[in-house]
């Protein structure tokens, strides 16, 4: 019964919660990929992984990373909402704006940062958050970037019996949350999604990379 009623806690405090299958327009699918030009020496990388308020701690753990901002990509609308992206209509997923130094971290090293913080064979969601705006994809901008996911996705592939269901797509734009999704977990440290579904999957995360943590430099 504890563990019925700690679902159910869960379930109504986390992010949202909506199924629906991958919503992907083709245009966006087979578009060519916008590259975000550096700006005072750093680089941006996007991700998609669940509920933004885990992946967007979990970037900000890792050293080399200056900011993660938590919104919305990989949809057709324009100025989504986190109501509007939340009915699976917009196409958009939660995502995060990665901002780092490239002579710390490289995007080969984000991505396997990626791909160890989250099970890569859930299809449209990650733990308890499920539905198409939480589905797993991780964004390229240019050839190499799309060479390297390729590569880290067929290692992958032979370390799970399930497919891998994350979505490889060019990346088009990023819309910025709402001011309150921001640092979600740093100022919300009590909220139970946080505490049940982000705190402990954080610690995952840690315990697979201690060498990339800003707490151990």
């Amino acid at each position: 019964m504890k563990y019925l009623l700690l679902t159910l806690l869960i379930s109504f405090t986390a992010c949202g919660n909506s199924s629906g299958e991958s919503v992907t327009l083709p245009e966006i699918a087979n578009a060519e990929p916008v590259e975000v030009p550096s700006q005072d020496g750093l680089e941006r990388a996007y991700f998609a992984s669940g509920c933004f308020w885990c992946v967007e701690a979990v970037f900000e753990s890792v050293i080399g990373v200056e900011e993660a901002i938590s919104g919305y990509s990989g949809g057709h609308t324009k100025n989504p909402t986190y109501e509007e992206s939340n009915t699976g209509r917009t196409g958009h997923a939660e995502a995060v704006e990665v901002i780092y130094d490239p002579e710390v971290i490289d995007f080969a090293t984000l991505t396997d940062v990626y791909f160890g913080s989250m099970d890569p064979t859930q299809k449209n969601g990650q733990g308890p958050d499920i539905g198409s705006q939480y589905r797993s994809i991780i964004f390229y901008q240019n050839k190499e970037q799309k060479k390297i996911i390729e590569q880290k996705m067929k290692e992958l592939a032979s370390q799970y019996k399930k497919a891998i269901a994350v979505e490889v797509l060019p990346f088009q734009k990023f819309w910025k949350a709402e001011d309150y999704h921001q640092d979600y977990k740093k100022y919300n440290p009590n909220d139970p999604y946080i505490r049940n579904v982000s705190v402990p999957r954080m610690n995952r995360f840690k315990k697979k990379f201690p060498q990339l943590l800003k707490e151990n430099q």
